[in-house]
């Protein structure tokens, strides 16, 4: 089994390039089942977010596999596939575990230490799984991720100052505005970006709005941060009245176009932080319009100030994927079987020659006597083994091999750590 990643995100692709592969859930959805269409993979991921589109695979043929995401994302972009893979990052085996875990580290994303990009993550694993699309490799996987990810939080600063790509728009607007007190500003938009952007905005001083096609969600999140309500509907009347703009919506056409945009005094300052991009606008002088893409300089410095903790941080990563490996090496049920079956037989053996050292059995019995020992151990075993076999492709496997791997060492000192958080100790 291996382990395969296509990666388009911040780091090899732009904003326009991005676009092209955007999915609602019911597109995500027919993508994983279009994956799983193949015979090669067995399971798969897809995380989609501002900054990245990911398709994640167990496989039983990388290269097999490979042709078939390739396939999928040029059906959905209209990209050769010549272009897909000179252009994505394509990972296999110990190198996309590695990658995953730097993603949910969050020294993978555009800005370093962000807190979003965790709940992503699980939000994309939880999407696959209840859909039936992942299982226990991809479990085993994603789990460690975040077992990686509490190890950077705990031994590195990364996130000891929380950041996130809306963080880092709102010290943009700080840049370019003096003096935000007296501002009015519209959010739309109700996800956590949404949520961030107001909350930063409210505490600067800011008359802030939110507005979302569904009412009911804006005034929840309104009243949440201390906003006020603005009415969707009147959305072409807000491009002209405000004088920020911050819009994150999972629309799949643009919101605000070039026939709403009236010349006003006085200078507005939109950040389009969505992927699709919900603003299409020609250029204007009195108008600065940033994209996702455009916050490159903060998000440099805060890579720059960081930079310590993000060695650290891959040091981490590096032996986590070491540690990931063999702790599935070791889960592998066939061996523990075998060293059942030798373990009783040397329980045979020592019964047998204690046996005749105290006369309990003829000599001339001897081989008889040990030939009965030894098929009533294979009795015993042979429904333990046969279940042990018939458990170990489920996800609740990894508790039962662990606590077999307990069981199966004489000595307590022996006891790898990463076996540990199975047994529950009194």
């Amino acid at each position: 089994m291996h382990y395969l990643t296509v990666s388009l995100s911040h780091k090899n692709s732009d904003v326009a390039l991005r676009e092209k592969f955007t999915y609602t859930d019911e597109q995500k959805e027919n993508c994983l089942q279009n994956l799983l269409q193949s015979e090669a993979i067995s399971e798969a991921m897809i995380l989609a977010t501002c900054n990245r589109v990911e398709l994640y695979g167990c496989c039983s043929d990388i290269d097999s596999a490979l042709e078939h995401m390739l396939y999928l994302l040029t059906s959905k972009s209209g990209l050769t596939k010549e272009f897909i893979k000179e252009t994505a990052e394509i990972v296999d085996d110990s190198s996309a575990i590695h990658h995953l875990f730097a993603v949910a580290s969050s020294i993978d994303s555009m800005v370093v230490g962000e807190t979003q990009i965790a709940g992503q993550l699980k939000d994309a694993f939880k999407f696959s799984q209840e859909k039936g699309f992942s299982s226990q490799k991809m479990s085993r996987a994603v789990e460690h991720a975040f077992k990686t990810a509490a190890k950077v939080r705990n031994f590195t600063e990364i996130s000891s100052k929380p950041v996130s790509v809306a963080s880092v728009a709102i010290a943009q607007v700080k840049e370019k505005v003096s003096n935000l007190a007296g501002k009015k500003a519209l959010v739309i938009g109700v996800g956590e970006m949404s949520e961030i952007c107001a909350k930063h905005l409210i505490s600067d001083g800011v008359e802030t709005y939110i507005t979302n096609r569904t009412k009911e969600k804006a005034t929840h999140l309104a009243n949440a941060c201390g906003a006020k309500v603005y009415e969707f509907g009147d959305l072409h009347k807000a491009v002209n009245e405000f004088d920020i703009i911050f819009t994150a919506t999972s629309a799949q056409y643009p919101i605000i176009t070039d026939d709403m945009v009236e010349d006003v005094e006085f200078e507005r300052f939109w950040f389009d932080l969505a992927i699709p991009r919900d603003i299409e606008m020609t250029h204007k002088e009195s108008i600065y319009l940033f994209s996702i893409d455009d916050i490159k300089d903060v998000v440099d410095a805060n890579r720059a100030q960081r930079e310590q903790d993000v060695r650290k941080a891959h040091g981490i990563v590096g032996r986590s994927v070491v540690a990931f490996y063999e702790w599935l090496d070791a889960l592998n049920v066939e061996p523990m079987i075998k060293e059942i079956y030798l373990k009783a037989n040397k329980a045979v053996e020592a019964e047998m020659a204690r046996a005749l050292k105290k006369g309990f059995i003829p000599e001339e019995c001897a081989y008889e006597a040990q030939k009965m020992a030894n098929q009533a151990i294979k009795r015993f075993l042979h429904d333990m083994t046969k279940k042990m076999r018939a458990v170990s492709t489920e996800a609740k496997s990894d508790s039962m091999t662990g606590a077999m791997q307990y069981m199966l060492n004489s000595e307590n000192d022996n006891i790898p750590d990463k076996y540990k958080h199975y047994i529950k100790k009194d």
